[in-house]
This record gives structure tokens, C-alpha cells and sequence, in this order.
């Protein structure tokens, strides 16, 4: 069963101490750990920490990335989503 958070939550989430999550298409993932990883450097995904990153994301990558980093870095899903 997937866990659900509210925007409200995910906002809470902004540091490497409380975890860096972010919002895509209503889904919640832990970029903690994947900001040294990012091809763009840490300071893009410290920006969009605990907000809904749908429209930056999807500016500058295909579904095929997040079919590859969803199982990693999916931690659950938004309650309150508009979908």
C-alpha cells in the first residue's frame, strides 16, 4: 500500500536533515540522497525541495527518467492531488 502525504507535509521536507522530497504528477519522492547524483548539481533540486516540481521536471526530462528513479525514489503520494 503506498503511503500518502498532503502538500502540507511534503512542504516540511526542504533540508538535508528533514529529507528533500518534491511533487511529480501527485507522486512524492525522497531526492535526499540522488541530489549529489543529479546531472544538474544539488542547488536545482535544494530550490524545488518540498514543493510540486511537475513543470520544471517535465521541461527538461522524458518519462523514460522517471520510469528509471521512480521504484528508487518514490516514498508515496499526494492526498490532496488535483489530478
Amino acid at each position: 500500500m503506498t503511503t500518502t502525504y498532503t502538500k502540507s507535509q511534503v512542504a516540511s521536507h526542504t533540508t538535508d536533515a528533514a529529507g528533500m522530497w518534491i511533487i511529480i504528477d501527485g507522486d512524492v519522492y525522497d531526492v535526499t540522497k540522488f541530489k549529489d547524483e543529479h546531472p544538474g548539481g544539488p542547488k536545482i533540486l535544494k530550490r524545488v525541495a518540498g514543493k510540486d516540481a511537475s513543470k520544471q521536471f517535465w521541461k527538461y526530462h522524458n518519462d523514460g527518467v522517471l520510469k528509471k528513479y521512480k521504484p528508487k525514489l518514490q516514498v508515496g503520494t499526494i492526498s490532496d492531488a488535483k489530478l
